[in-house]
């Protein structure tokens, strides 16, 4: 086995934690693995990965090596792509907001496999702040403003925002007619996982923003949580209008405050500033504007 290739079994090991895994993913037998991660141990003369019975776990200078062998494996999978004219392979990991994933990415995702057969494609869901390097991510999909400096980012979307409360709620409460005029309402709190504070009521008003807050009846930090604190009539909540379409449509969810909207939410993909994209992850990113940049088009039709 050259050094390329005991560079990409390592690499497997350290993404599955498994020998067993990592030797059914690439076809060999265990013992190949095991033989061609010792003998790399050997050769760099330091120890690459920690063993248990049931754990595998890079040390840290298993996982130095493991950033550098992903960075090696995609120079050479860009310069033989580009000569053999080859589509990019390999394991893509991609970490994507929950509502995002279905109802952006999955939906679309059966044409980018068509597309890129040999791709193997991971997909895990979270709003939290991700390590990419540490957690073997390629890219994360985020609702917001991007505040990491050692990140790109690149707006793939704005999401139109929508303020809504379930009719039992307005039959309470009253239907607002201005933002001044919120006392007596109240709003489910939506926790930042940034700051850890909660999110104020945002309004465009006379073609500026204006942030209201008022009390929260009850507060979640989850997307799916929020909506269904507002389906029970627990308080308003501002969410994107495409999370809110099937409420909408059934008469669960009414719009508040239609003329004064909340300002639109950017979406970015994100990657680490100081690796290098892999030809797999370039058009994973390239995919995922055009999906976007479609579906913005059919939403500006209807």
């Amino acid at each position: 086995m050259d050094r390329f290739d005991a560079m990409r079994v390592f690499s497997r090991v350290v993404e599955r934690r498994s020998f067993t895994l990592a030797a059914e993913d690439t076809g060999l037998p265990r013992s190949t693995v095991t033989d061609a991660v010792k003998q790399l141990e050997v050769r760099l003369g330091v120890r690459l990965l920690q063993r248990t019975t049931r754990h595998v776990s890079p040390t840290l200078d298993g996982e130095a090596y493991y950033q550098r062998c992903l960075s090696i494996l995609a120079d050479i999978e860009e310069a033989e792509s580009a000569f053999a004219g080859a589509k990019p392979k390999g394991m893509l990991r991609v970490d994507v907001h929950g509502t995002l994933a279905r109802h952006f990415v999955l939906p679309s995702l059966p044409t980018f496999l068509e597309t890129y057969p040999d791709i193997e494609f991971y997909m895990s869901e979270g709003d939290r702040l991700v390590d990419l390097v540490r957690e073997g991510i390629d890219c994360v999909l985020r609702v917001g403003t991007p505040q990491d400096s050692d990140m790109v980012a690149r707006r793939v979307a704005l999401l139109d925002e929508v303020t809504l409360a379930s009719p039992a709620y307005i039959a309470r409460h009253g239907q607002p007619q201005h933002p001044d005029r919120l006392a007596g309402h109240r709003m489910v709190g939506f926790r930042s996982s940034g700051t850890g504070n909660l999110l104020p009521l945002e309004f465009i008003v006379d073609g500026a923003v204006a942030n209201i807050g008022i009390p929260a009846t009850v507060a979640v930090n989850a997307a799916e949580s929020y909506v269904s604190a507002a389906r029970l009539g627990l308080g308003m909540i501002q969410i994107p209008r495409y999370h809110a379409e099937k409420d909408l449509a059934e008469g669960t969810l009414v719009q508040v405050l239609p003329d004064f909207p909340p300002t639109q939410t950017p979406v970015s993909l994100l990657y680490p500033r100081n690796r290098q994209l892999s030809p797999r992850v370039r058009v994973f990113i390239d995919w995922l504007a055009k999906v976007f940049a479609r579906q913005n088009s059919e939403n500006a039709l209807h």
